[in-house]
């Protein structure tokens, strides 16, 4: 490297430290807890699952650090079907701090649908570029983003400008058919992001092998090359793979350098996932299934009217499982239509087992 390249480089850093991103909350995070050498440990956006029924259940029995609603359209939210698709944005004030996850591949549709939800009140934004799935990335969103980068930087930047004092932060993956984090990322930091979240698998891999987490002291650096440490204005950075509990998420961002650990298919059942005591500890049998008529009750109140009863049900084989007789009650609540019957169901079960 020749020393106009070196100087060159300097001042492209020290440029990009003096255009400190919009952090908003993201920066009292910062103060109450990055400073002090703590991690942060926040809950993945994942479609019928991190519903308003189910984030009420976590802020209640064990709030994670950050909130992220299920994935939402931006294009849905710019067509005429666009109130029933803003019932999923509907949240309540004790799941702050919370970020509304959108994907697109069109960059005024995302400029509109950050304003809108600068409007509902949400904390944050986040863009999703790491869903693999097929019916997304026929929208060229999604992991899409990761083969088109000038897009995906005009999605980001169009999302800035309708967010304007929000910030907006990125989730996306190593890479597409390979690993190619040391290409794509950098195209994502230009953009000036407060935060990235980064699934440590490819789109090709989905989740069918384990979680390459002896990458990311690799990611960090390249983060920090790019943006400085966290006290210049630089990017929070979280891993997403395979943490199993909240004790294992801190020991992975000390071990690696990361700031913290979002945490997915781990919380199926567990509402109490994110208090790290009441996890360790362990729920009853009888207090899964308490907890399970809860969040059936919940669901059935705030979505009962435009989603299927059947989507409540893919939570039935995570709160009944490993126990004597988990598969006959799984079986009987499979059979259920409505929360009425799933709380007759387990009342009975629970009479004639314990």
């Amino acid at each position: 490297m020749t020393w106009l390249q070196r100087l060159f480089n300097r001042q492209s850093k020290i440029s990009r430290i003096n255009q400190k991103p919009v952090r908003g909350f993201w920066q009292n995070l910062i103060d109450e807890k990055l400073s002090k050498g703590e991690t942060l440990s926040v809950v993945a956006p994942m479609a019928d699952v991190t519903d308003i029924a189910f984030r009420t259940l976590l802020a209640q029995y064990g709030k994670p650090d950050v909130m992220w609603t299920e994935f939402v359209s931006a294009d849905g939210l710019n067509s005429p079907g666009r109130e029933v698709l803003k019932r999923d944005l509907e949240f309540t004030n004790i799941e702050r701090p919370i970020v509304a996850q959108l994907f697109t591949s069109t960059p005024e549709n995302m400029k509109k649908a950050a304003a809108l939800c600068r409007e509902l009140g949400f904390d944050g934004i986040d863009i999703n570029m790491g869903c693999p799935d097929k019916s997304i990335e026929k929208q060229g969103a999604g992991a899409a983003h990761i083969k088109d980068w000038k897009t995906a930087q005009a999605v980001i930047r169009a999302a800035q400008e309708g967010a304007q004092d929000l910030p907006v932060s990125v989730k996306t993956r190593i890479g597409y058919n390979k690993i190619e984090f040391m290409e794509w990322l950098p195209k994502i930091l230009e953009c000036n992001i407060p935060t990235l979240t980064v699934h440590l698998r490819t789109r090709k891999e989905m989740s069918l092998v384990d979680a390459h987490w002896e990458l990311m002291p690799e990611i960090v650096k390249l983060v920090r090359d790019i943006t400085g440490e966290l006290s210049e204005g630089g990017t929070i950075i979280l891993g997403n793979g395979d943490v199993k509990s909240v004790t294992e998420g801190k020991q992975k961002a000390r071990d690696t350098g990361a700031n913290g650990v979002m945490i997915g298919r781990g919380i199926f059942g567990t509402p109490w996932f994110f208090n790290e005591q009441e996890f360790n500890r362990g729920k009853s049998i009888e207090e899964r299934l308490k907890i399970c008529i809860e969040h059936t009750k919940l669901y059935e109140e705030k979505l009962g009217d435009i989603k299927s009863f059947a989507i409540m049900k893919k939570h039935y084989k995570a709160y009944v499982n490993g126990f004597d007789g988990a598969k006959e009650l799984r079986m009987e609540l499979m059979e259920c239509k409505n929360a009425t019957e799933v709380e007759e169901v387990i009342t009975l079960w629970l009479e004639h087992h314990l």
